[in-house]
């Protein structure tokens, strides 16, 4: 959209092109070099629908369901601004809604909105076109009211002694503000021990968003906070599922989500920070920091922490908790290693190895549920072809469009056996499982994979045990590495928060 810069008395304002009377000249958003922003004028008689709609996120025009004539009048009276998609740089072009400044991820093409050829973000396409005559909108009057009803916390659950301590800690970080690591082994309860300080935050009438890279972690999450928080309306994003016709004080959303955030929440809690791709893509951290107020709590969640945190803690730079018992205090369970010979060319053959294929018969028969991980999409599509006429089998991965429904009848009972990728090395949990990793030696089986994969087993106080299985052609570091690992936390024998 082109926009025109017009005077006033307060100065000159943007119109944008629809609503001009006159002729002007026009220029595409981008190419405006000082963007004129009137002040907020506090009588201004504001539509609280248009309030809820847009506080605290950045949104193209397109995504607001509100008349342009009712928008400008909002930005006229300081309660809107009008912000550039794209901005040119000295060394290229800069996403404003994601952040990319790749260069390989930027192309142009001749605009039929401003007439000339524009730039636009390729990285972020898939939430709507970011160009040079795209404005990014948000709502910079008042934030709206959230009332909440007593008790706020309707979860009944008693932590331990370990828990309770990391829940101050993290009750104390909410009104402070600051950062805070929570390294907790998988199956310490790291949900439950974020409810006191969740509670205290909404009491204080903050907005708290809980983000996550996986969907799957975001799915399995939801109701648990629903149950907790039922006075409460949570708010669930993710790909598919992002409608947010109200603001809510309480939101768990994947990382992407939060590319239509902008200066929104007072306390940023990211689960699983270690995990793909969040920890490789450098954009979906700039969309964390963006959605975050600018005085606002940060905590973040992990049973394998990378080492850019952990170089953090030990600069004193980041503050950090440890929390190495599960909550029911039986140890986590230690990996297996069992040699299974050439599984590559086995499975050219559509033969599995004798001794996985025993232990994958064993569960079928017996009915007791498993995960059988597999490094890639083709190798997972021999197996289940190997396995599909003995019981009560399926698979999932990334990509399949009935993700959701298999793990849920998982999760369920439905389904005993499940091949699966990395995409499930987290935030699923069933009670009495056990886990397998068929050529754990692959190079996409990392030491914190590995560990994660094992953190699956034993975490009901039900089944508190259950076996891990890394099926392979050779030792790599990465198994080597998670074994250690995870014996190390099994010998902090003591109920000691270190910080």
């Amino acid at each position: 959209m082109r926009f025109a810069t017009v005077p006033s008395k307060l100065g000159p304002l943007l119109c944008p092109e629809p609503l001009l009377e006159y002729d002007t000249s026009l220029i595409p958003i981008g190419k405006i070099d000082e963007l004129p922003h009137p002040p907020l004028q506090p009588d201004f008689n504001f539509n609280r629908d248009l309030q809820n709609y847009l506080s605290g996120r950045h949104l193209l025009l397109d995504e607001i369901p509100y008349p342009l004539k009712l928008i400008h009048d909002h930005y006229l009276h300081g309660f809107i601004r009008y912000e550039k998609g794209i901005t040119k740089e000295k060394h290229g072009f800069s996403c404003q809604r994601c952040g990319n400044k790749d260069k390989e991820l930027f192309a142009a093409f001749a605009c039929y909105r401003c007439k000339a050829n524009c730039t636009y973000c390729r990285n972020c396409i898939m939430m709507g076109r970011v160009s040079e005559c795209t404005p990014l909108l948000r709502w910079s009057g008042p934030s709206p009211h959230f009332k909440v009803e007593e008790p706020i916390l309707r979860w009944d659950g008693k932590l331990s002694e370990l828990q309770l301590a990391a829940a101050e800690k993290i009750s104390d970080l909410v009104v402070r503000n600051g950062e805070l690591l929570v390294w907790a082994v998988c199956g310490a309860g790291k949900t439950e021990i974020l409810f006191p300080g969740i509670e205290k935050a909404l009491r204080a009438g903050l907005r708290i968003c809980l983000a996550t890279p996986r969907t799957d972690v975001v799915t399995e999450l939801i109701p648990r906070f629903e149950s907790a928080f039922s006075g409460i309306e949570v708010q669930a994003l993710y790909g598919g599922h992002s409608s947010l016709e109200r603001p809510s004080p309480l939101v768990l959303s994947t990382t992407h989500q939060l590319f239509r955030f902008k200066d929104a929440f007072d306390v940023m809690i990211v689960d699983e920070v270690d995990a793909f791709p969040y920890s490789f893509d450098k954009t979906l951290q700039f969309a964390v920091e963006k959605a975050c107020k600018e005085d606002s709590a940060r905590i973040y969640l992990s049973a394998t922490p990378s080492e850019n945190l952990l170089s953090r803690v030990k600069k004193k730079d980041l503050d950090v908790i440890h929390i190495s018992k599960r909550f029911h205090g039986y140890p986590l369970p230690v990996p297996r290693f069992e040699w299974c010979g050439n599984w590559k060319k086995g499975l050219k053959k559509k033969h599995l190895p004798k001794v996985v294929s025993d232990w994958l018969k064993e569960r079928l028969e017996s009915g007791r549920q498993c995960f059988l991980f597999v490094p890639t999409i083709k190798h997972m599509d021999d197996i289940f072809e190997c396995l599909k006429d003995h019981g009560s089998v399926d698979f999932v991965h990334a990509e399949d469009p009935d993700r959701n429904e298999k793990v849920n009848e998982f999760r369920k009972g439905e389904i005993t056996m499940l091949i699966t990728t990395t995409i499930l090395e987290r935030g699923v949990t069933v009670p009495k499982i056990d886990a397998a990793v068929f050529g754990a030696d692959h190079e996409v089986f990392t030491a914190n994979a590995l560990e994660q994969i094992a953190g699956r087993v034993g975490r009901s106080i039900e089944d508190p045990y259950g076996e891990v299985v890394y099926y392979h052609y050779g030792k790599t570091r990465a198994m080597v590495s998670a074994k250690q690992s995870i014996e190390q936390h099994n010998k902090r024998t003591s109920e000691k928060v270190n910080t």
